[in-house]
């Protein structure tokens, strides 16, 4: 299933637990292959529970975060700004996931703004925005339809979606979690409970843990066609929430 998957560290697994020391006896050589071995299993374990991941993402070996369902309320505040904002967190287990996706950008209305987020070419410390402005949402929806590989499956490819009639955002990231900004989140918890998920403001994220990102050169390939198709722009400011 990983053939050929090349990983990235996310909240970063040191590289020498990978790779190991390059001048070691047999001993060291015996605890390389254990290390590399343990990860190969854990890396193939997509399911926990009744949560799927998709191809994306991984928690780390220490399994700070067990992925789980659900979503969360809380508050984002900006000192510097001097603003707050409600964000609704997700996360939603592959089955479901895409599918929840495009039905919570109906709020957002008719048209919207998209930023196309890359750390493709990086080491995943950074990533790059792309911009396209007025896009209709039907539109965009088909586009997504055509790119659901990339989207689900690519740990280096995040979409934002924002409504061009007002401050309300729609994040679909890297860790193929579910972000929402909005005034009012009502709309889109009632999206989320419709399709059975369930509100735990306790919820744990697998950002709040070690873990791991993949992509594959295909990927990389798709994600240009993507930006192609939308016709996104240089790098630009957004909305800093």
């Amino acid at each position: 299933m990983f053939a050929g998957v090349a990983w990235k560290h996310g909240l970063y697994l040191p590289r020498v637990a990978l790779t190991g020391q390059t001048d070691m006896n047999h001993s060291g050589r015996f605890r390389e292959q254990t290390v590399q071995d343990k990860m190969s299993q854990h890396l193939g374990v997509d399911r926990y529970g009744d949560f799927q991941l998709t191809d994306a993402i991984r928690p780390g070996l220490q399994h700070e975060v067990k992925p789980r369902q659900g979503f969360r309320i809380e508050t984002y505040r900006d000192g510097k700004a001097g603003f707050e904002v409600p964000v609704l967190a997700a996360a939603v287990s592959r089955e479901q996931l895409f599918e929840v996706f495009l039905d919570l950008l109906d709020p957002l209305g008719d048209t919207v703004d998209v930023v196309l987020e890359t750390s493709h070419d990086t080491d995943g410390s950074a990533h790059l925005d792309l911009y396209r402005e007025q896009i209709d949402l039907p539109i965009l929806k088909s586009y997504c339809y055509d790119f659901e590989e990339l989207l689900l499956n690519d740990g280096c490819t995040g979409l934002a979606v924002l409504s061009a009639s007002g401050p309300m955002e729609v994040q679909f990231d890297e860790h193929k979690l579910l972000v929402v900004y909005a005034a009012d989140v009502r709309p889109f918890a009632r999206i989320l409970m419709d399709a059975g998920i369930v509100r735990d403001d306790g919820l744990k994220l697998i950002t709040e843990g070690e873990h791991l990102h993949s992509t594959d050169p295909r990927f990389r390939s798709a994600f240009d066609q993507l930006c192609y198709r939308l016709g996104v722009g240089e790098t630009a400011e957004r909305v800093n929430w």
